[in-house]
């Protein structure tokens, strides 16, 4: 695929997961940020919440599991999780944590392990989106292109 298809399907794929609420305004702030002098900065930063997911999800798993639920535990990961999502625009986690956090409040053990199931569904399905759009963003630049930013104001 030559510069300017990949170029012309990053747009779109990135326009598709903005359309279809995997992220929201806060990943394009993040992606304006990035410049020649810091190419990576998005793949650096998508990575550490990467790691910081898995962590969290596990740590729920965890408590969760426990004969005796502590709520203020699970309450402070949803609450961490929900952070680190909002601060890269993973829209469906962070609004999947929103829902947790009140079956926390409600100490609802069903209602949380539901959100749990569907924290990590969606979390899964934003990392798998994320890598392919940091795949492709590294072919375009490989390839001698640049990521066109600018397209996607337009």
């Amino acid at each position: 695929m030559e510069v300017g298809q990949m170029q012309r399907a990053w747009v779109e794929y990135t326009r598709s997961l903005f359309r279809e609420g995997f992220l929201d305004a806060q990943f394009q702030q993040l992606q304006l940020l990035q410049d020649e002098s810091n190419p990576d900065f998005v793949a650096e930063v998508v990575s550490l919440f990467f790691e910081d997911s898995e962590r969290l999800l596990a740590d729920l798993t965890f408590v969760l599991e426990q004969q005796n639920i502590d709520f203020k535990k699970v309450d402070a990961h949803v609450h961490q999780f929900k952070g680190s999502s909002s601060s890269i625009g993973a829209q469906r986690v962070k609004n999947d944590c929103i829902a947790f956090r009140n079956f926390c409040e409600e100490q609802n053990i069903e209602g949380c392990l539901r959100c749990l199931q569907q924290v990590k569904q969606d979390y899964y399905l934003v990392k798998s989106k994320l890598e392919a759009l940091i795949r492709l963003e590294q072919q375009i630049v490989a390839a001698g292109g640049s990521i066109p930013m600018e397209e996607l104001s337009s």
